[in-house]
């Protein structure tokens, strides 16, 4: 790193620890898992290496992606630590984990004040590093480097919008790329824009998202949950929705023909926001209820999916997924997801964080682009009235994620020959 940048970032943390454990303490209103396990954040707990192999998954999109290779590196690399920096992303780690024992610890990765970072992989003492998708932060990347920890950048990827506000950082940017001992990106799209910010290695190898395995009981929780919360009846997700979608999408139900069609279960991205999205399907006039109440009636028009960890249980009963987040402007979360369990995705206009994915998707009639919440309304009530073209998409879906397999095998070869 620059000389300047070891003068400025360490008092810069100094200035701005206060703020962020009162930002941490402010958002723990809304979610108490916020308050809990902070110190952890500050490195004065710490894991106890060393491990074979640590690997930052941020938040719960991350952590699910990091399985595959999970269950690749497990034997050749039996003591695992996953780091994450939200409680979602944490509790989904542990839940995915759990099965590791006492070889797989989870921990919050500090601040990313340098001193802390530091200590941290001082306790650590990883043999490989992988941190997941997009997440570079300076002091990771600079303690990493002299800590002598060799780390990559896996199932990379880079938005046309990321890739525009790293180019502002300039020499920062290149030297946190060049702290990297290489980069195994999604696709050449996303390897070309860390080639042109000044990345030295990158491989092209495929989304490892695509390599997801269906747990054996993804079709009996399904079915228990569908039991529960639709009683039978029809039922369409709105799955990990931003802030401000659930809103979108409730006006645009309220008069439409959809309603009463099918039951609509919205599934907020984030657990602070299930109260407000229950709020404001009330105050819609809906008849509403939440997946943890014991008994849901069966005039219920809208759920609310307050539980974690059931994403695939959601969607392996669905009859059509509205995708979060492409209506929100925030670039779209996981459309593989539902069509691994070959469920038919619409997808609004906001897709960069999946654009190739999606493009891909609409090719192969697995997926629908719509411009609008509204369209994406007549979109679902479209697919419920005509079941043969319902069913035809679900079967494109299940093909189109099958004919991507094998980004996790081509990462692993590619670690294997560099490390």
């Amino acid at each position: 790193m620059p000389l300047w940048f070891r003068i400025v970032y360490s008092p810069l943390w100094l200035l701005a620890l206060p703020v962020a454990l009162l930002r941490l303490w402010r958002k723990g209103r809304a979610n108490p898992g916020y308050r809990k396990h902070w110190r952890e954040r500050l490195a004065l707990t710490l894991p106890d290496g060393p491990f074979d192999l640590w690997i930052h998954a941020v938040s719960v999109g991350e952590a699910r992606a990091m399985m595959p290779l999970v269950e690749a590196l497990k034997l050749t690399k039996p003591r695992l630590l996953v780091t994450c920096t939200t409680p979602t992303g944490r509790a989904t780690a542990q839940s995915l984990l759990a099965n590791l024992g006492e070889r797989g610890t989870v921990a919050y990765l500090p601040f990313d004040a340098p001193w802390l970072i530091t200590k941290f992989l001082q306790a650590a003492k990883p043999k490989l590093g992988l941190l997941i998708e997009t997440e570079l932060w300076p002091g990771v990347c600079d303690a990493a480097k002299r800590a002598g920890v060799p780390l990559w950048l896996v199932n990379a990827r880079l938005s046309e919008r990321s890739a525009n506000g790293y180019a502002k950082g300039g020499g920062l940017t290149r030297a946190m790329l060049d702290c990297l001992t290489g980069i195994a990106a999604q696709s050449q799209a996303h390897a070309a824009r860390f080639i042109a910010l000044g990345a030295r290695s990158v491989t092209v190898t495929g989304n490892i998202k695509f390599d997801l395995v269906l747990p054996p009981d993804v079709a009996p929780r399904a079915a228990a949950l569908a039991a529960h919360v639709a009683g039978g009846r029809p039922m369409w997700i709105a799955g990990s929705t931003r802030e401000g979608e659930e809103a979108l999408l409730l006006d645009a139900l309220v008069q439409h023909a959809l309603r009463g069609r099918a039951v609509a279960v919205i599934v907020p991205r984030h657990p602070e926001r299930w109260n407000a999205t229950f709020d404001q399907a009330t105050a819609r006039g809906f008849r509403v209820a939440r997946r943890s109440d014991p008994v849901v009636p069966n005039d219920t028009e809208v759920i609310v999916g307050d539980s974690m960890g059931e994403m695939l249980a959601y969607y392996g009963k669905a009859r059509v997924v509205v995708m979060g987040g492409t209506f929100a402007g925030t670039g779209g979360q996981n459309l593989i997801e539902p069509c691994a369990v070959g469920v038919p995705v619409v997808l609004g206009p906001s897709v960069f964080n999946f654009q190739q994915a999606a493009d891909e998707a609409i090719a192969a009639g697995a997926a629908l682009a719509v411009p609008h919440a509204d369209a994406a309304m007549d979109a679902v009530l479209q697919w419920l009235n005509d079941p043969l073209a319902r069913d035809h998409a679900g079967e494109n879906a299940g093909q189109f994620v099958a004919a991507h397999r094998g980004a996790t095998e081509r990462t692993v070869a590619l670690l294997d020959r560099r490390v």
